[in-house]
């Protein structure tokens, strides 16, 4: 049997070699050149300050190895002699790859793009960023679900037939995923409503920590120890969350005890004296200050002011200031701060010498 003259599928065995030696010099030549352009590329990059080369490197280096070997298949099958149903393969073989590899450049595209507005309007609009950061992911999906469409149609399945199919098909999925739809419309409500963006400090139950991402399911939260905690966005809008970073104003309410042996006139005059220290702080509104209760071992006042601003280092600076001011005061005037003290009385008593 003559194995040179041996034809398989109407070409003989010196043609599939040399279609072989195409597909392996196409798929050689293509990694090549991949690499040899993005190192080119890659220093241009460095030397200029447009974002083009920058692109066009990503889209380079996001190149699938697979798509390039597909391709390189189809190059060497270009010179063969094959079936109609073989070459329609191929070549629906060659649109699908071509697809899935346009789909991974589109999505990598858009999530460098939504990166860069949401990090360019993070100082100015936090909420504008976090919707970007939350459309990310449903553009992707988008683009897959447009690639996956055509490539179904490229190898002959009726997308119309399926689509439809899907409208029925889609109420059990729906109820089977009902908790992944639940978290993603909250996602959606609270990009929304913004209840709270990427940024705002935040607590919800006895969890506390700044917003660092708001995904489609989750949403987390860096907490201040360090360690990230992970929130269902369902159960999160289901929670009473508090923003101390949408705070406008922060109230602080402060009290302290004077000692029993205090002139009745410096009680009196304590409240304005506590006024003007607070007024003389930066930042401060006073509301009201009060002779409160006559306490188990002191005389209890209550203060309450606003700090016009919001940052909590702030309002703990504001109050250590007061705080030393009044300890500076109290010295000068003679008033001393109480502490807890209990006075027993002994009575003796006459008689039989019993003493209580």
């Amino acid at each position: 049997m003559d194995i040179a003259n041996t034809e398989f599928y109407g070409n003989g065995l010196l043609v599939w070699l040399g279609a072989a030696a195409i597909a392996v010099v196409v798929y050689v030549a293509a990694r090549v050149a991949q690499r040899f352009i993005a190192r080119r590329l890659a220093a241009l990059a460095g030397r200029t300050h447009t974002r083009i080369d920058d692109r066009i490197l990503e889209i380079i280096n996001r190149t699938n190895a697979l798509f390039l070997l597909v391709l390189a298949l189809y190059a060497g099958a270009i010179f063969l002699t094959l079936p109609e149903s073989v070459r329609g393969l191929v070549n629906a073989t060659m649109v699908v790859a071509l697809l899935a590899q346009a789909a991974i450049w589109g999505s990598h595209l858009v999530s460098v793009w939504i990166s860069r507005m949401a990090a360019r309007r993070m100082a100015e609009d936090a909420a504008g960023a976090t919707t970007l950061s939350v459309l990310s992911t449903p553009i992707k999906i988008v683009i897959w679900l447009i690639a996956a469409l055509m490539a179904l149609d490229t190898i002959g399945i009726d997308v119309t037939a399926l689509v439809a199919g899907l409208g029925i098909g889609g109420m059990a999925v729906a109820l089977a995923t009902q908790n992944i739809l639940g978290d993603l419309f909250a996602s959606l409500s609270i990009v929304l409503d913004k209840p709270f963006v990427v940024g705002d400090f935040i607590v919800v139950d006895d969890q506390l920590g700044t917003v660092e991402r708001i995904g489609l399911k989750t949403t987390r939260v860096r907490a201040l120890s360090g360690e990230t905690i992970v929130f269902s966005n369902n159960d999160l809008l289901q929670s009473r969350v508090r923003n101390y970073k949408q705070m406008a104003e922060r109230r602080a309410v402060f009290g302290f005890g004077v000692v029993y042996q205090t002139p009745p006139d410096m009680v009196e005059a304590i409240p304005g004296i506590v006024r003007e220290i607070i007024e003389a702080a930066p930042s401060t509104r006073f509301d009201r200050g009060h002779f409160k209760a006559f306490g188990p071992s002191s005389l209890d006042f209550e203060f309450v002011y606003y700090m016009t601003v919001p940052d909590y280092a702030s309002y703990m600076d504001t109050q250590q200031t007061i705080n030393l001011a009044l300890m500076r005061r109290f010295e000068n005037d003679g008033v001393e701060f109480a502490y807890p003290t209990q006075t027993i009385f002994v009575e003796k008593l006459g008689g039989d010498g019993a003493a209580a």
